[in-house]
């Protein structure tokens, strides 16, 4: 689960997003101030966006940090306007410090790297193409299930018949303010440790 309110840029809606989905395939029902998304043939919750958001939160920041307290207020505004949900979520982080254990080149893909990263509480292949990634670097994973600042999912993948799980990331990836035009990762210094999250 993200959570997004952005009121600049579209209003007071507080957006809790699980998965994205087809807009085509979706169900919406309002209770009060909430909207519940749902996809249609898998009946799967997708996300929620409340609105008003400013009458329920105190809210300062675009992307905000999931905790246990946030997740029992959601819940509580979600009863106070008629929804009877609850929320089960992930609280682990989707945004971390990888270290690459290994580097080797993809069988059918010059210009893709088969990754060994070290994510903390696992290790995990990651296909990237990126062309300044190496072995013994510090670098932002973005683990499966993570929602990218620019709405993107990311999900178990396999490219060129190689299994990726999650995605090694550059600056401009993760809309970081300034960050470089050219391709490449976002190399990390060396006073981080795999697995310790990454504020996005």
């Amino acid at each position: 689960m993200q959570v997004f309110y952005n009121k600049k840029g579209i209003g007071d809606c507080l957006i809790i997003m699980f998965k994205q989905g087809n807009r085509y395939q979706i169900t919406q029902e309002k209770f009060g101030n909430i909207v519940k998304i749902t996809d249609k043939q898998s009946n799967e919750v997708l996300g929620y966006n409340i609105f008003e958001a400013s009458n329920y939160f105190l809210l300062d920041t675009n992307n905000i940090d999931v905790t246990p307290v946030l997740v029992e207020e959601i819940e509580e505004v979600f009863h106070r306007n008629g929804l009877k949900d609850t929320l089960e979520v992930d609280l682990s982080p989707k945004f971390v410090v990888g270290y690459v254990i290994d580097k080797q080149p993809h069988e059918n893909a010059d210009k893709l790297s088969v990754c060994q990263v070290d994510i903390g509480d696992e290790t995990v292949q990651i296909v990237c193409g990126a062309p300044n990634v190496d072995k013994g670097q510090h670098v932002v994973v973005a683990k499966v299930g993570a929602i990218m600042p620019s709405g993107m999912e990311i999900k178990d993948a396999s490219l060129r018949g190689v299994p990726s799980h999650g995605m090694i990331c550059s600056q401009k990836e993760l809309g970081l303010p300034n960050a470089p035009q050219e391709k490449g990762i976002y190399v990390l210094g060396e006073d981080v440790k795999a697995g310790q999250p990454f504020p996005v």
